[in-house]
C-alpha cells in the first residue's frame, strides 16, 4: 500500500490462491485475508456484453463499495447504481458522469435529493404517492423512474415486501399523479430479488413493464428507460446464460424500439466470484462419544459473521471450506463444525462438513465471498476485519 491507496499485484496466465498464501506468511498474521482478482470483473463484463448486448450494466455500488473495485468498475466504462448520497460522492468523485448513474432507491432523504439535485443526477426510482409528492417539493426536474413489483420464485433476498408498486392497481395511479404534478415519468424498474435463480422471472416482469409503458404514453409521459434491476448469479454462467436468453427474448418481443435504453444493476453477477477469503484456524475442540472416539471437530477461524462471511448469517447459501495441505494420499475426514471468532453462539459458518483433521495454523479458504461481504464486516469483539489485497493479470 502506498500513500493509503492499495497496490494491485500483477500475474501471468491464472491466480494462483496457493502461491499467494505461501508469499504471504498468513500462519504468522491474526488478521484473514481476502483475495481479490480484478480481471474477474473484466471477464464478467465481456460475458455481459456477448450474452446481453442491448443491456448496459450498471454496479449496484452496495454490493461492494470498496473503492478499488468502484475505480476499477468506472475505468470499466459501466454505469453505476447508486441507493446512497454517500455511494453518489464516491462515484462522481472517480469521475462518473452524472449520467451514467440511475439513484436507484425509492425512499430517499430529502438531503440525498438534494444533493443528487445538485450533481445533476436526474435518474431515480419511486413507488409510492408520498415520494412522488416529496420530488415535487425538492427535486421536480428529476426523471421519475417507476419502480414495480415482479418478484421471482427463487432468490436469496427477496424485495417486494419493501420496495415497488403494484403494477396493475397502482403503476397507472402513480404515473397520472405526476402528469397532474408536471412531473416526467420517463421510464420504469423492477428488481426480482438478489440472487435468482428463475430464469422465467425476468420474462414474467418485462410483460408487465411493457403494459406500464404503454400505460404511460398514453397518459402522455415519454418512456425512454427501462431498469430491469439485478439478480444475476455471480458464480454459476450456465444459469446467467439462461437468463440472459430468456431476458433477449422478452426484450426483442415486448421492446424492439432501440430507442429505449436499457439498463440492468448487476452487482453479484460481478464480485461473487471475483473474491476468495483466506482463514487460519487458531483454536481447535474435539467431541467425542461415549466410546472415546472422535464425532465431530471444532474449529474456530479468524473470520465469521461479522466479518466476510456474513452472508452466511444474511443469506441462505452454504459456503463450503477448501483446505491448503499436501496430501500425498486422501486423508480420513471427521464430522466438523467451523466457528467464527467472537463470543456470539450465532457466529457459526457452517456444519456437518466432512473435513480432514486440521491442526491450529492451518489455512482454509472460502471463494465466491466478493458480494454483499466487505460492506457489511464490521470489527465486532474488537476482531479485524479481513485484509484485502487486489490482483490483475497482465493481459487477459
Amino acid at each position: 500500500m502506498a500513500n493509503g491507496v492499495p497496490q494491485i499485484q500483477y500475474y501471468e496466465h491464472e491466480l494462483d490462491i496457493r502461491r499467494v498464501i505461501e508469499q504471504s506468511d498468513l500462519q504468522s498474521l491474526d488478521r484473514a485475508l481476502n483475495i481479490c482478482d480484478l480481471s474477474s470483473l473484466e471477464r464478467k463484463l465481456r460475458l455481459w456484453h456477448k450474452l446481453l448486448p442491448r443491456i448496459k450494466p450498471h454496479y449496484a455500488v452496495k454490493c461492494n463499495d470498496d473503492p478499488v473495485v468502484v475505480k476499477f468498475m468506472a475505468d470499466l466504462g459501466t454505469g453505476f447504481d447508486c441507493a446512497s448520497k454517500n455511494e453518489l460522492k464516491m462515484v462522481l468523485g472517480f469521475g462518473v458522469s452524472p449520467e451514467r448513474i440511475i439513484f436507484a432507491h425509492p425512499c430517499r432523504p430529502v438531503s440525498h435529493l438534494k444533493f443528487a439535485k445538485e450533481q445533476k443526477v436526474v435518474n431515480g426510482t419511486v413507488d409510492n404517492e408520498y415520494e412522488v409528492y416529496k420530488l415535487l417539493k425538492h427535486y421536480p426536474s428529476s426523471n421519475l423512474i417507476l419502480r414495480f413489483k415482479s418478484e421471482a420464485k427463487k432468490a436469496l433476498c427477496p424485495l417486494g415486501d419493501k420496495y415497488g408498486c403494484d403494477a396493475e392497481a397502482d403503476a397507472p395511479a402513480l404515473m397520472l399523479l405526476a402528469k397532474a404534478l408536471d412531473l416526467k415519468v420517463t421510464g420504469t424498474s423492477f428488481h426480482v430479488g438478489s440472487g435468482c435463480s428463475e430464469h422465467e422471472a425476468y420474462d414474467r416482469a418485462l410483460e408487465k413493464a411493457e403494459n406500464i409503458f404503454k400505460v404511460g404514453e398514453l397518459i402522455g409521459h415519454d418512456m425512454d428507460l427501462l431498469d430491469i434491476g439485478g439478480g444475476f448469479p455471480g458464480n454459476d454462467d450456465a444459469m446467467f446464460e439462461k437468463i440472459a436468453e430468456n431476458v433477449n427474448t422478452a426484450v426483442e418481443l415486448r421492446f424492439p424500439d432501440e430507442r429505449i435504453r436499457i439498463i440492468s444493476e448487476p452487482g453479484r453477477f460481478f464480485m461473487a466470484a471475483a473474491c476468495t477469503l483466506v482463514c487460519k484456524i487458531h483454536a481447535k475442540r474435539e467431541i467425542r462419544n461415549k466410546a472415546g472416539r472422535i464425532d465431530t471437530l471444532m474449529y474456530y477461524i479468524n473470520d465469521g459473521i461479522y466479518g466476510f462471511l456474513a452472508s452466511t448469517f444474511y443469506f441462505p447459501v452454504v459456503v463450503t471450506p477448501e483446505t491448503y495441505l499436501d496430501e500425498d494420499e486422501p486423508l480420513p475426514k471427521f464430522k466438523s463444525v467451523i466457528w467464527g471468532p467472537s463470543c456470539d453462539g450465532q457466529d457459526r459458518i457452517s456444519e456437518e462438513l466432512f473435513l480432514p483433521n486440521l491442526n491450529r495454523g492451518d489455512l482454509i479458504g472460502f471463494r465466491n465471498v466478493g458480494a454483499y461481504t466487505k460492506p457489511l464486516a464490521k470489527p465486532f469483539n474488537g476482531f479485524d476485519v479481513p485484509e484485502t489485497r487486489f490482483f490483475r493479470a497482465k493481459s487477459l
